[in-house]
């Protein structure tokens, strides 16, 4: 059992820069892939970042790739996702998920599929201002 917990989340103008924090309690992300996902209202949970293998294997959705970075905390119980010039439809809740990297990386494409995902945070609010 893995529980994850975001945070970082918030209100910032168009062009700003956040940092999310996904926790592991009690336990590192060495045998596990993390996933970004995010939720606009009225829109599906689509998928933004990944990673596996202790940074070896990362991926992005296009449109966040060259603004967004994901990264591994030293201590490997910490998941960050630094946004940097931030866009209105960037705006949405921010969730945190985990698998095992064995099932995350088994099939093509299982990292942007959130349904491969067992373990998943409360999710953290982002908003961009125009």
């Amino acid at each position: 059992q893995v529980q994850l917990v975001e945070s970082g989340g918030g209100l910032v103008q168009a062009g700003g820069s956040l940092r999310l924090s996904c926790a592991a309690s009690g336990r590192t992300f060495s045998d596990y892939a993390v996933g970004w996902f995010r939720q606009a209202p009225g829109k599906e949970r689509e998928f933004v970042a990944a990673t596996a293998l202790r940074g070896a294997r990362i991926y992005y959705q296009d449109s966040v790739k060259g603004r967004f970075t994901i990264s591994t905390g030293d201590a490997r119980n910490t998941v960050y996702l630094q946004m940097n010039s931030l866009k209105p439809e960037d705006t949405a809740v921010y969730y945190c998920a985990a698998d095992s990297a064995r099932n995350i990386l088994s099939g093509p494409n299982y990292y942007s599929s959130a349904k491969e995902y067992d373990y998943w945070g409360q999710g953290t609010q982002v908003t961009v201002s125009s």
